[in-house]
This record gives structure tokens, sequence and C-alpha cells, in this order.
């Protein structure tokens, strides 16, 4: 079942930015990573390895984790892998930090019942850093309704189970970056600087230009009753989530790029885990039902 295309909606409670309690604790953390950030930028903690650990880290989480794995197959089901491969791709979507996976498709389930309405929590009418990065700082109304939306993985124990620990996870990945780092010279502190705070403001901003860039920068392929557009850098730096007005036009759809110049990369990883025989059920939107999927 696709909860966000469900015509089912939440009752309309407006969002006034400045009447929500601040989540000091998101902030405090925010501010913290984003300095660590800052940090391993520094000349000394430069490397090819740490270049190279940032990247597949960044495929890992971004890619696989929170595109392929968090968005289309936990919060659409817009297909099924074979059992024991959900809890791996969903455990590299909880490497992101952005939440655990129950509290990120609630959220995200939320946001298309009512996309850009006065209750959506991450509404582009309220600017563009509201969308992009402000609401996560204040205590939304859409958390309330998360548990509501998310049935299907609250009767997952592991999934409960990394819905409070989501960020106790970078601890195993930080002892194994850092003895990497240690073992091959690159030095343990800067593969740990590389690949979990700096990979993860890159991952949090290209993730979060869908909220925010794609609503407002773009072209529009079809009615999809609010402020969603298909913008093709989006896309590149987000694996194929940039074809956002695609996306909220067909929500259930495992593919996005619709266009053959409409460039797909978690697409490719859908298509392929089918042909190794691990996906199935694989959901594509009418416009695609009418040609053959490539």
């Amino acid at each position: 079942m696709s909860f966000a295309a469900s015509p089912q909606r939440l009752a309309v409670i407006p969002i006034v930015p400045s009447q929500l309690r601040t989540s000091w604790g998101t902030v405090g953390f925010m501010v913290l990573i984003h300095a660590l950030a800052l940090w391993a930028l520094l000349p000394r903690f430069w490397s090819p390895l740490a270049l190279g650990v940032l990247l597949v880290l960044y495929w890992l989480t971004a890619c696989i984790g929170v595109t392929l794995g968090y968005h289309r197959l936990l919060a659409h089901r817009s297909f099924r892998v074979v059992p024991w491969l959900e809890p791996l791709i969903t455990t590299c979507g909880t490497l992101s930090c952005q939440h655990g996976p129950i509290d990120w498709a609630g959220l995200h389930r939320h946001h298309h019942l009512h996309s850009d309405d006065p209750s959506d929590h991450h509404n582009s009418h309220l600017g563009f850093w509201w969308s992009h990065f402000g609401w996560m700082l204040k205590e939304v109304p859409a958390k309330a309704h998360v548990k509501r939306l998310t049935p299907d993985l609250q009767v997952n124990a592991y999934y409960r189970w990394l819905n409070r620990n989501f960020i106790l996870l970078q601890l195993p990945l930080a002892a194994f970056l850092w003895w990497l780092g240690q073992s091959t010279g690159a030095g343990g502190l800067a593969l740990v600087l590389w690949g979990i705070p700096l990979r993860l403001v890159v991952v949090y901003h290209c993730t979060w230009m869908v909220n925010s860039a794609t609503h407002r920068w773009g072209y529009v392929s079809h009615e999809s009753h609010d402020q969603s557009k298909n913008n093709w850098w989006v896309a590149l730096l987000t694996f194929g989530e940039g074809w956002h007005n695609n996306h909220h036009a067909y929500q259930s759809s495992a593919r996005m790029g619709f266009r053959w110049w409409e460039i797909d990369l978690t697409w490719l990883h859908i298509k392929l885990l089918q042909r190794l025989g691990l996906a199935s059920h694989i959901h594509l939107a009418k416009p695609l039902q009418s040609r053959r999927a490539t």
C-alpha cells in the first residue's frame, strides 16, 4: 500500500514557525556537526583515502540508504526486496543520521498528504530556508502523526530499535574508520572526520535540497497540486530525487526520471536488484506503463 498516495488527509493545522518550540537538542547537534565538518576541511586531514571514504559512504547512505531505502522502499513501498535485504538497506539509511526509519517515513508520508498546504512541516510557501533547514529546528506538529502513519513499520522490532538509537550507529562506524586510518597511515581522526561529520553535512544539504530547491526552481511536467518541480542538478546530487514533480504526481512509482534524459541512478539500482532476483513488485507511473521501462 502506498500511504503517501492515499486520499486520506489529516486535520489541517497551519504552521506558524514563530509559535513553535525550538528543538534545542537538534540545534546543538547541527551546530556541532557543521563545526566538525569545517574542521575536517583543514589541509592536514586531506588524503585520497579520506575522499574515497566520503564518496563511498555518501553513496551507501544517501543513495542506498535514504533514496532507495528510506524513501522508495519504506515510505512509498514502490517495490519489494527479499526479506534479508530490507533490514540491511534500512540500516544504511539509519547511518545517514536523518532520524530513524519510522520517523523518516512517517514525516515523509505526512508531507505527501499535505504537500505545500499550511500544515506541511516543510511548506515551501514559508520560504526557502524554512523548507530547507528551519523546520528541523522546531517541534513541528507532524511528529504527532508519525505513529498513525507508520503501522507497517512499527510492527518490526528492529526498526523500532533503529528509530530509538539511530545516532548510536555512528559509533561502530567511527571505530572502523579510526582503525582503517591508523592501519593505512591516512590517520584515524582524518577518516572519522571525513567519513562522519563532513559526509553527514554533505548528505544533509543534498537531501534538504529536495524539500527546498525542487519546490522553487525547475520545470513542471505533471499536475501535482503543489509547488514541486523537476530539477536536473538536484537529481544529479541525490541519485534521481530531483525529478520531484514527477514523484509528487506519481508518488508510488519506483522510477522518478520519466524521460530518457531524466537520469535516475536510484532506478538503475532497483533494476539491478530486480535482475539479480532481489527486488520485485515494482510499481511504475502510468506514463511509464505504456512503454517498456529501461
